[in-house]
């Protein structure tokens, strides 16, 4: 009875091979190398925004820590070395876009620190990812702002990018300030003459775009390609259970593939895969948000469901509802909703193995 009670209480974190400070680190890593890409074409404004978010995330980091020794008030056992700060803080300048002014994302890391991580006990107590609150106060504090950092992206127009993808006859030269960029010329042509060519298929242009993007638009989908190594690190680390992103993704990619198209005055089964996946700030949504452990379920059911959850939420509000930056409300909404069902997992599946042992 005593080691089921311990099982039920402990933080799930505790369950990963690796330690926090290494996990930690290497998300920072990962999101790092995506800002980085992202501040080659955007004259290091993105570099910009990560310096001011991270360096206010540390500081309050730091003064809360302080008055918290010093105060002898029981929730010092935080350390500044573990990383949690720096990972929150880079992971929501990729959830940020690129034209989004500095100081907002620095509001933004103060917010996750300070309301979110340490008002509710510190790392792993928190009810939702420090990371996303703190982009959910930004962007609920400065809508307008928001509105016009998209001026110019493929999503500022989502349902004419939606329309366009696939089944346009020029892809997304239409839509980007990459078109006829010579990288994805030479890139496509590649693929088509060998991979496709052998399934009688063909990639249309543009997509290659969506792995270096330079359009003004959400730090992660700018960073794509350099995000995307820093998910195989992640992943092949055992950052995060790798399981979580591939069914997020999966069940994303069926719900786009067959009613993406609606949408925008499509057909049933005619969806944009790629643009859905390659767009709207999904792939950290996956690797970086849903996968976070300490919010997230403790049994492999009860994740599978919030999974399942996140990926239908997220292409009700971003194909329906026309909201490019859908991925983060619905793991927003998943995350509210992680308390009801680690309560169903206590009944259903702790319960009754208390019940028996009795």
């Amino acid at each position: 009875m005593r080691e089921l009670d311990s099982k039920l209480n402990q933080k799930p974190q505790v369950n990963l091979a690796r330690p926090t400070a290494v996990r930690m680190w290497l998300v920072c890593l990962c999101a790092g190398l995506a800002i980085i890409q992202s501040s080659w074409t955007d004259q290091l404004v993105s570099l910009g925004i990560a310096s001011v978010a991270l360096g206010l995330a540390i500081l309050t980091e730091l003064l809360i820590l302080y008055y918290a020794r010093n105060q002898d008030s029981g929730n010092s056992s935080g350390r500044i070395t573990d990383g949690s700060a720096a990972a929150s803080a880079l992971v929501l300048t990729l959830l940020l876009p690129n034209t989004v002014h500095p100081v907002y994302a620095g509001l933004g890391a103060v917010f996750a620190m300070l309301v979110i991580k340490h008002s509710f006990g510190g790392l792993g107590s928190n009810w939702v990812n420090p990371a996303l609150a703190g982009w959910l106060f930004v962007r609920f504090s400065w809508p307008l702002a928001f509105g016009k950092a998209l001026e110019g992206s493929p999503l500022w127009n989502l349902p004419g990018s939606l329309k366009t993808g696939f089944f346009g006859p020029h892809g997304f030269v239409a839509l980007t300030a990459g078109a006829g960029n010579t990288l994805d010329t030479a890139v496509s042509s590649f693929l088509n003459h060998t991979i496709f060519s052998l399934t009688g298929s063909e990639l249309p242009g543009g997509y290659i775009d969506l792995l270096f993007s330079n359009t003004p638009g959400i730090i992660a989908d700018r960073g794509l390609c350099a995000l995307l190594l820093g998910t195989i690190v992640i992943t092949a680390s055992q950052v995060n259970r790798a399981w979580i992103p591939a069914v997020f993704l999966g069940v994303y990619a069926l719900l786009i593939r067959a009613f993406g198209a609606l949408a925008s005055g499509g057909v049933l089964g005619e969806g944009d895969i790629l643009f859905g996946l390659f767009s709207g700030g999904t792939m950290a949504a996956a690797f970086l948000l849903m996968a976070d452990p300490a919010t997230g379920a403790k049994s492999d059911i009860g994740m599978l469901a919030a999974v399942i959850l996140g990926a239908v939420f997220t292409f009700i509000f971003r194909y329906p509802g026309g909201e490019p930056y859908g991925a983060f409300f619905a793991v927003a909404l998943v995350n509210a909703l992680i308390p009801l069902i680690r309560s169903l997992e206590n009944h259903r599946l702790y319960s009754q193995k208390v019940g028996k042992g009795l």
